[in-house]
């Protein structure tokens, strides 16, 4: 199943569980875990993109170890009115070429996470190389908080 219908995502988990978060870039994939609670969300481990078997096969050891019970992946929608993108095409894709684990997948709205994430590493005062370094993790937490946020408020 793979849905932005935070309803459905919820009912596919009537036990919670831990949820994998995921910021697909084009270079890098972010990652983030959250507790099976669906308290708090964290930073994981940050996979430069190789081959996609490769990748998948990173993903796939990582919600294994984990106990993964759902994903989640950002949908980068456009700023200005919410459509989809070739972006958000690319989520997609990446979404349906997971979704053979059998695990549910909901893709969140990710407009401003990349910023939100930059701006508070700016005002914690990190250098830009750790930023560089850092982001993408980062923003795959966000990503995940927010879903987790919106999936307890029901």
């Amino acid at each position: 199943m793979i849905t932005t219908d935070r309803a459905a995502f919820r009912a596919a988990l009537p036990g919670g569980g831990r949820l994998l978060g995921l910021d697909v870039g084009t270079k890098t994939i972010g990652t983030a875990l959250c507790d099976a609670g669906w308290s708090y969300a964290s930073p994981a481990i940050l996979i430069r993109r190789t081959k996609f078997t490769a990748d998948k096969a990173t993903l796939a050891a990582l919600v294994t170890d984990q106990r993964v019970a759902g994903i989640v992946i950002g949908l980068p929608l456009n700023l200005t009115d919410g459509s989809e993108s070739a972006r958000s095409q690319s989520s997609r894709a990446f979404a349906r070429n997971l979704a053979d684990w059998g695990l549910p997948i909901f893709l969140q709205d990710e407009r401003w996470s990349t910023q939100a994430v930059e701006r508070q590493m700016i005002a914690e005062d990190i250098s830009r190389a750790k930023r560089a370094e850092r982001i993408d993790k980062l923003a795959a937490s966000h990503i995940l908080q927010s879903a987790i946020d919106a999936l307890v408020r029901g």
